[in-house]
């Protein structure tokens, strides 16, 4: 059998959640069978130094998603793929209109969140329309399947489940070179929370959540960078929250959530966050908002976190300091991670869809 050429497209290799699943798909499957290449609007991102270096990574140069079609619709003719692989949800709905164009190759789409949740432009909703074009999409979670299919009208044999791997050889690597932060204090509680300073990610809810902690021996660590910087440094300062520290974006946050006493994830809607996987990863107990995102099917209360409503602000800070009087197994919260989600076995079921969709 001739190996699969598969082309993944996504605007770049920052250290989001689409990108992380890319890179190590790409990293880990087998070269006797597939050959992978990553086509960037873009060429930059953290993650493009963890790529492998027999992925071939194709720049486009293009600043914006809008005008990237044409030359992204130009290196598929070019280079005839047996697979387009889009990753990026704005990307793949803008694609799914031009599928047709191309009869003889097979694209899959991973959707990347709950789409009803995140796609509010008209205009871009619009192209969901067209979405039955793909051969197979793939859902990470109950929730983002059963939006598709209630909200999109997308056929149920062309879904596709597949959890979000965790490279857990990869975080030991960096778990191995990391070493406790200075701003973690030895007499005090230190809280993790990662994510994208956006609306979605709720880190305006838990500002509101610590600032009834004030008088607690808590910190909060927030990683990240994004458009609600500024607005959610003039609430900390509006709050007064001493007890919140904002870092920006992290090299390697296996650092923070290493030594972490809690991780917790606040969004609002979510697809299947791996943040919450990898914080499970490192042995961390998570406190997770309930949102929709595949939440649910990570959590096992009491086994490797727990899940609240942090709309309720003072119940949610209640939660916190329950769970951090606490003692929790670190390597039951890793074996509840590892036996469901480990790289080989949902990387055997990319392989299996890659060689269905083909044949």
């Amino acid at each position: 059998m001739e190996k699969i050429s598969i082309l993944f497209l996504l605007p770049d290799l920052e250290t989001g959640g689409a990108e992380r699943i890319v890179t190590t798909i790409a990293n880990h499957l087998p070269r006797e069978k597939f050959e992978p290449k990553i086509l960037l609007l873009r060429k930059e991102g953290g993650f493009l130094e963890f790529l492998k270096d027999d992925v071939d990574v194709i720049d486009l140069k293009s600043p914006r998603i809008r005008h990237s079609l044409k030359p992204i619709l130009k290196e598929i003719r070019k280079r005839k793929p047996d697979i387009v692989f889009s990753g990026f949800g704005e990307v793949n709905a803008y694609l799914a209109l031009f599928i047709k164009f191309f009869p003889k190759i097979k694209f899959i789409a991973r959707e990347t969140n709950v789409v009803s949740k995140h796609v509010t432009r008209k205009e871009i909703r619009f192209f969901y329309k067209f979405y039955n074009n793909y051969d197979k999409i793939i859902c990470q979670s109950d929730d983002m399947e059963n939006d598709l299919l209630e909200n999109f009208k997308v056929k149920k044999e062309k879904l596709v489940k597949i959890n979000n791997p965790v490279d857990f050889a990869f975080i030991n690597e960096k778990l191995a070179i990391s070493e406790k932060p200075e701003c973690f204090k030895d007499d005090f509680k230190n809280v993790v929370a990662i994510g994208n300073l956006s609306s979605r990610k709720g880190f305006d809810n838990l500002l509101k959540v610590f600032s009834h902690l004030k008088n607690e021996k808590i910190l909060l660590h927030i990683l990240g960078d994004g458009r609600d910087k500024e607005l959610l440094h003039q609430m900390k300062n509006d709050l007064g929250l001493e007890n919140v520290i904002l870092h920006g974006q992290q090299k390697n946050p296996y650092e923070f959530l290493k030594f972490a006493d809690l991780f917790i994830l606040s969004s609002r809607y979510e697809g299947f966050p791996n943040v919450l996987l990898e914080a499970g990863a490192c042995g961390i107990y998570s406190l997770a908002n309930n949102c929709p995102g595949g939440i649910t099917e990570i959590i096992q209360p009491g086994i490797n976190g727990e899940i609240s409503n942090i709309e309720n602000h003072q119940e949610f800070s209640d939660k916190i300091l329950d769970i951090l009087k606490t003692i929790h197994d670190s390597e039951a919260i890793k074996n509840s991670i590892s036996s469901r989600f480990s790289i080989n076995f949902i990387l055997d079921k990319y392989e299996n869809i890659f060689k269905e969709t083909v044949i």
